[in-house]
């Protein structure tokens, strides 16, 4: 915590701001507490920003200004009443209040302006590892070296169990491997509301392969289709079987054959097996834009 009341002059205060709240707040959050010996609610206040701004350090400093000790600064920034606290972000003041906040709001204010502010050395560094673990292990995953990607992700989610977005290339990782169940345990601490993409991607894979059912004659399967064709439920069981494989062409196109004959049959089945390959494979994704065409062009002829 810097502190502006001991500059002895007025242009080393001003020195002392710029440096401690407009340079500084280039790389974190600063919050600058103008502030007064008499003044009774400071004395409530100003605990309470020491004790939160520690805790979120180095993301966020604290800067205290006397007013009457740096009565230019605070005719610069027109105080009066205080406390009055500015936020600065990037070398400029991003938002402010006056009078004393509980902690409960002062540190909903602060999570709110930290999503904006720049992360520190420390953090881009972690950051950085973490990028090249998780590319280590998506690589080996690809490689079907599924042991040592399992190992990699389960040793960062064992340092950062908040990680979601890694715990959904985790689970991306355990169902590569052939465990789904595995996979569907990994997410289910995953917060239903947390919409990162690995994460819908993942869920959706999840429940393909726990819905998909495996078809040892695929061929006899075909056979039988080919003398009832309008046997949806035929149809939506080799769709699954080709899911189980892994051909995912072959699925949609039956679960496109059924959209077309019937599209509420089974109630919207096929579609919503669609919906949920669309999501496994990514929406922006090329296969998944070329069959979704293939699917409005059915819906809306």
């Amino acid at each position: 915590m810097a502190s502006l009341a001991t500059a002895a002059t007025e242009k080393a205060s001003i020195e002392a701001f710029r440096r401690d709240v407009i340079e500084a707040s280039k790389t974190a959050l600063v919050l600058v507490d103008f502030w007064a010996e008499w003044c009774g609610p400071c004395k409530t206040l100003g605990p309470l920003l020491e004790k939160v701004t520690a805790a979120k350090a180095p993301r966020v400093k604290l800067v205290k200004i006397d007013v009457d000790k740096n009565q230019a600064l605070a005719a610069q920034f027109r105080i009066q009443s205080i406390p009055t606290v500015y936020a600065f972000l990037n070398g400029a003041p991003v938002d402010g209040f006056q009078g004393a906040l509980g902690e409960r709001e002062l540190t909903a204010f602060i999570d709110r302006l930290l999503a904006g502010a720049p992360p520190s050395a420390d953090e881009a560094d972690q950051e950085a590892e973490i990028a090249a673990l998780v590319q280590a292990a998506e690589q080996a995953s690809a490689a079907g070296a599924h042991a040592d990607a399992l190992g990699i992700f389960g040793a960062i989610l064992q340092e950062l169990p908040e990680r979601h977005d890694i715990t959904g290339k985790y689970a991306l990782a355990l169902l590569a491997a052939g465990n789904a169940q595995g996979a569907a345990d990994a997410l289910a601490p995953v917060p239903a509301d947390f919409k990162d993409e690995g994460v819908v991607k993942a869920r959706a894979a999840v429940t393909l392969a726990l819905d998909a059912t495996p078809v040892d004659d695929l061929a006899g399967l075909e056979a039988q289709l080919a003398a009832a064709p309008d046997d949806h439920a035929l149809r939506y069981e080799l769709a699954g079987g080709y899911m189980a494989r892994g051909d995912r062409d072959a699925a949609a196109d039956h679960l496109l054959a059924i959209v077309a004959a019937d599209r509420s049959w089974n109630e919207a089945a096929a579609q919503a097996r669609l919906l949920k390959l669309f999501e496994a494979a990514g929406l922006g994704d090329p296969w998944s834009i070329k069959v979704r065409a293939r699917l409005r062009s059915i819906l809306f002829a």
